[in-house]
């Protein structure tokens, strides 16, 4: 086998599903919003909708995992 022959790198896979569903901002955190908040919204109360409407940061246990589903986010 030639010496100067060079293998192709291969790409690892973004899961698309995990990639649409959250972001990265400015400071390099990932954040998500929230489920639970498009329908049956008479059974929650007003605190747990303004909760639920509130974009969420991922902690650095979860992100280590994130960035196994999303590697070039």
């Amino acid at each position: 086998m030639n010496k100067n022959l060079r293998l192709k790198k291969i790409k690892m896979k973004t899961k698309k599903a995990a990639s649409k569903r959250m972001r990265l901002n400015a400071y390099g955190e990932i954040k998500i919003s929230s489920k639970g908040k498009s329908h049956c919204l008479s059974n929650k109360n007003r605190k747990r909708k303004r909760r639920l409407a509130k974009i969420k940061h991922i902690t650095s246990g979860q992100a280590v995992r994130i960035k196994r589903l999303i590697p070039y986010l």
